[in-house]
């Protein structure tokens, strides 16, 4: 999926007033889901993913890898998650968790189903709430 593509679907999905904003809201989750992850795990996802928001990840990878020795990635919870991505978003956590919501169902429709298999698995079931209906909910249910 091409950046423009990506950015309007988050803008239309999250009901953003602009693109800029949309903009701001992608960068914000995918660096802050980086952390979460994996840094192997954040890197295969970044390589799906065009340019930009591809080196806002890995950036954000890279960050996280060396302060937690690159194996688990970071460990929080969805408070975290959206409080992260309020501050780097410049919002609040309520439109923070709105907005993650939107680009993960882009992200769910951007990546290989594999890759958002793994990555789901990889996030606590506070986080993975934010995936589409059919992805959690498929999710709780192989992982038990």
């Amino acid at each position: 999926m091409r950046h423009d593509e990506m950015i309007g679907k988050v803008q239309a999905l999250a009901q953003l007033p602009d693109r800029g904003t949309a903009e701001r809201a992608a960068h914000a989750v995918v660096s802050t889901l980086s952390e979460r992850l994996p840094s192997g795990l954040a890197r295969h996802v970044a390589a799906q993913l065009p340019p930009d928001m591809a080196a806002a990840m890995r950036e954000a990878a890279d960050a996280s890898a060396a302060h937690d020795s690159g194996k688990a990635g970071e460990r929080f919870g969805l408070t975290a998650f959206a409080g992260r991505i309020a501050v780097r978003a410049g919002t609040d956590e309520d439109t923070a968790l709105r907005e993650a919501a939107a680009v993960m169902e882009v992200l769910d429709a951007a990546l290989a189903p594999e890759l958002t298999e793994r990555m789901a698995h990889a996030l606590p079931a506070d986080i993975r709430e934010l995936l589409p209906v059919e992805r959690a909910t498929q999710d709780t249910w192989t992982s038990g």
